[in-house]
């Protein structure tokens, strides 16, 4: 029995090397594929959510749902496919780093320095994770990775492979100012690989000056005359010393007598023309300046009135150096001030909070998914985004407890963000930040076969899942066959038994608000035409039937 086992499991890798000497890969990266335990254990055990109740975190109900997920983020991204696709505004990941200084496992075992299969095992976990997480980008999404120089290369090319036609570029960090010893260089910096769609507008924000640059908004000197430009001879509006527009560019023949002119009581033209009196032309064309009034005032000498733009946001640098990214001091010492744990590499909270900001500032509600969570950082950097502008971003920050790394870091750093502390260090009262946080473990159903009972047992305990999918977390009914919870914003039923379809319709019945319905079916019944009359306040779902048709795409 054994002999025959194996002789199937070798006919099915000769059948798997075959169909890849097929692929004629002419440009990219190949390597040596490895399986991975938590990869194949789903073929025959699916995962779903149970929620840690015990660990709920709730400080203000008008404020976003945030998650925390223990638990292996293969797993996790798995869920999330079905839960969260194409929901999530920005990924932010620190996967290992695999240095081979015993940091990071791969089927339960260090991978070392020494290990022929370094590059080829770290490849195969992060392919299979980057292609699940990008399901669940929305279409202007965003993915940003922290990774050092062992492999950084092969990230940028893997990053190609899995998002084509995307904008790849890579940040380089300053974060450790005293430097790591190499064997010839001190390294001193990381990388940021920003992965964003190739837009026609601006994509990146602009990032603070740390000082306002102040300018003349007239282009003076010997090269800039008024005829070298068509569409930059043209009059502000000025009223009561305040900028309220601007006028249209000026005819060849049209000559201003002087700089500024008093068109009506309290209402002036200011021209471009210098203390000289010679005519000049403005930093921007008319159309352009039109968006930027906000940056430009204006200051009155003597008889003029002078124009001035007042800068304080520029495009980010590709090198980013300033001691707010040192991973120790806020990184390191900042874990171990809330937590009291010594905690190894911890990324510093501004650097991920930089990184954030540059593609989710002007996204308020944004939903941030960080599947390497580790401490906790991006957690912490969302609610402080948030305290900042009065955002409503949320999160969602998975992490497996190797360590205890979930249990002991990453859940007491969140809830004494949120809930204030002690810092260890001496003691200092720190205000907490606010904010709500559910807490939930990976779980698995098995299914082996598709059968009506491993069916009905998949749909019972699928509850969180769809909780998570819809945002709806209070429970309101309870009855036998169905279950209503709901948000601020809309409920969602679950309907366990087809034959409570009329009692809860019954029940819904007076209740205002929109409805997600989730009913349970042996095939992909919708059940449309017992919700007819009310067809204008529910949205049908069969289940598991929809969950089943992602696992089976991811599974496969």
């Amino acid at each position: 029995m054994k002999n025959n086992q194996t002789n199937q499991k070798l006919l099915v890798e000769i059948k798997r090397l075959k169909k890849e000497l097929k692929k004629k890969k002419k440009y990219g990266l190949v390597w040596e594929d490895k399986s991975e335990d938590v990869v194949e254990m789903c073929k025959e055990n699916l995962p779903v959510l149970k929620e840690v109740k015990s660990k709920e975190i709730i400080t203000d109900k008008n404020k976003p749902v945030n998650l925390l997920i223990k638990g292996d983020n293969y797993h996790t991204l798995s869920i999330l496919n079905y839960t969260h696709a194409k929901k999530i505004d920005v990924i932010y990941i620190d996967p290992p780093y695999n240095t081979g200084a015993k940091n990071w496992k791969y089927n339960n075992n260090y991978v070392i320095k020494d290990d022929a299969f370094r590059h080829s095992k770290w490849l195969s976990m992060m392919e299979k994770r980057l292609y699940l997480a990008k399901n669940t980008l929305k279409e202007d999404g965003c993915l940003i990775c922290a990774i050092d120089e062992n492999e950084h290369a092969n990230l940028v090319l893997l990053l190609e492979q899995v998002f084509p036609r995307y904008n790849i570029d890579s940040i380089t960090i300053v974060h450790n100012p005293r430097g790591i010893q190499g064997k010839n260089f001190s390294y001193n910096h990381e990388y940021a690989v920003f992965v964003y769609p190739n837009l026609k507008e601006k994509y990146i924000s602009n990032a603070k000056r740390e000082s306002t640059l102040v300018r003349n908004f007239r282009v003076d000197g010997s090269n800039s005359p008024r005829n070298t430009a068509k569409t930059c001879f043209y009059p502000f509006i000025i009223k009561e010393g305040k900028i309220i527009g601007v006028g249209e560019v000026a005819p060849k023949s049209f000559h201003p007598k002087k700089q500024t002119i008093e068109v009506k009581k309290g209402v002036f033209e200011v021209w471009p023309i210098d203390i000289k009196g010679i005519e000049r032309k403005w930093s921007y064309s008319v159309n352009t300046v039109r968006e930027i009034l906000d940056q430009l005032n204006t200051k009155k000498r003597s008889n003029r009135f002078e124009i001035y733009r007042s800068k304080d946001e520029a495009p980010y640098r590709t090198v980013w150096i300033n001691s707010k990214y040192d991973a120790n001091e806020y990184g390191s010492k900042l874990v171990n001030s809330i937590t009291g744990v010594q905690f190894p590499f911890p990324k510093s909270l501004y650097t991920v909070k930089e990184c954030l900001t540059a593609v989710a500032k002007n996204k308020k509600n944004a939903t941030i998914l960080d599947f390497f969570a580790g401490s906790g950082t991006t957690g912490q950097a969302v609610l402080e985004m948030n305290i900042d502008d009065n955002g409503k971003r949320k999160f969602i920050i998975c992490t497996n407890n190797e360590g205890n790394i979930c249990t002991e870091v990453c859940y007491p750093r969140i809830k004494s963000v949120i809930k204030g502390y002690k810092k260890q260090s001496n003691g200092e009262k720190i205000k907490g930040l606010g904010g709500n946080l559910k807490y939930f473990k990976t779980d698995f159903v098995s299914y082996k076969e598709p059968t009506d009972r491993n069916k009905i047992r998949l749909t019972e305990e699928a509850i969180e899942m769809l909780c998570v999918k819809e945002g709806t977390f209070e429970e309101v009914k309870n009855r036998a066959g169905f279950k209503i919870f709901k948000n601020s914003e809309h409920y969602t039923g679950i309907i366990f038994d087809q034959l409570v379809i009329k009692r809860f319709k019954k029940e819904i019945k007076n209740i205002k608000g929109k409805f997600s319905v989730y009913i349970f079916s042996l095939g992909d019944d919708s059940f449309e035409d017992e919700f007819e009359d009310i067809k204008q306040k529910v949205k049908l779902s069969p289940i598991p039937d929809a969950i089943l048709k992602v696992y089976r795409r991811i599974f496969k």
